[in-house]
């Protein structure tokens, strides 16, 4: 008997309610964001199709997309608009009569303070060229101009504040993009409204389906110049420290699932609100595989969601926002 294992962890994990009780995370609704793709016209739901159940929405169809949501008990979602117009600029962006300023309009008149308004700010959805800002010439060659962008994606973010936006995430990674933002906002009177930096945004081969929901793919070259080489993890934390130094409320990692060693690694550095993005690319593969019925959607899905939570996320932008709902209750 003095051989006997006195500990045994398998004890607490006999009974279904036990191990209920000694669950060391716990995902909720609460903890979801819904990302919902926005464009012009009437009674328009177009399935993205490398992303089944997710569509682009015209505005009516929009409105009625979030109530369905707000029924499940999602609260929270973040905008991406497909502009009918683009040019070198993105100049669309800007409007106050443009898309995502319109959706944010109707949201708000529709639901008041029971939704929570998230707005993407970046200009590949708006630019024919789809890089994330003006372009120029920069060693005989074509890049994106840092500098020249800024101002351009302050007066976005204050545009979308001025429709009623809660919060603005600047997507772009362009170096001093929160500095300028919040100038920009508590210059227009904004000093309230909270920015969400993708912080650590790198280069990665996960965002495919996004580029077709959006339709944004860049039409010559890349975003490596700009996005992070996902070698890199000491990178995202000057990153990171930097964002927060020009005023970031919320940090966000993504993608997620093949980051969550920086999910942590924020976390633990910085204890500040921490987003993940489960992007597209991550959302199809579960989607496809179970298709082919290789895997268990839901229990793959939501195994997926505990880990992203795990690692340190508060939030977790994802397009199984509805399924996972669902599924929790």
């Amino acid at each position: 008997m003095a051989e006997y294992p006195i500990v045994r962890p398998r004890r607490l994990r006999g009974h279904p309610l036990l191990r209920n009780l000694v669950r060391e995370n716990a995902l909720t609704v609460n903890d979801l964001i819904l990302p919902l793709f926005v464009r012009g016209g009437r009674g328009i739901k177009k399935e993205i199709a490398s992303m089944p159940g997710n569509h682009q929405l015209s505005v009516d169809r929009l409105v009625e997309e979030v109530g369905a949501a707000l029924d499940l008990g999602i609260q929270a979602f973040i905008l991406f608009g497909i502009p009918a117009h683009k040019d070198a600029t993105g100049s669309s962006a800007l409007d106050d009569e443009g898309i995502v300023q319109q959706a944010l309009r109707a949201l708000r008149k529709e639901f008041q303070d029971r939704v929570l308004l998230m707005a993407d700010e970046c200009f590949c959805e708006y630019t024919d060229h789809g890089h994330c800002g003006v372009l120029s010439q920069t060693h005989g060659r074509l890049d994106l101009d840092n500098d020249a962008t800024l101002p351009l994606l302050a007066a976005q973010c204050v545009s979308h504040a001025r429709a009623g936006a809660d919060v603005v995430a600047p997507s772009g990674m362009l170096d001093g993009m929160v500095g300028a933002i919040r100038a920009g906002l508590d210059a227009a009177g904004f000093a309230h409204l909270p920015i969400l930096s993708y912080a650590a945004k790198y280069a990665s081969g996960f965002y495919g389906p996004f580029r077709d929901a959006a339709e944004s793919p860049p039409q010559f070259g890349d975003r490596n110049g700009y996005q992070m080489d996902p070698a890199n993890s000491d990178e995202a934390m000057r990153e990171v420290e930097l964002d927060l130094a020009e005023g970031a409320d919320i940090i966000m990692v993504k993608p997620a699932l093949a980051y969550l060693d920086i999910v942590r690694r924020v976390k633990d550095r910085f204890g500040v609100p921490t987003a993940a993005y489960n992007v597209s690319g991550e959302y199809a593969m579960v989607k496809a595989a179970a298709e082919k019925g290789w895997i268990d959607e839901k229990r793959v899905a939501m195994e997926i969601l505990t880990s992203i939570k795990r690692a340190g996320a508060d939030m977790i932008l994802t397009y199984y926002a509805r399924d996972a709902a669902k599924w929790l209750r």
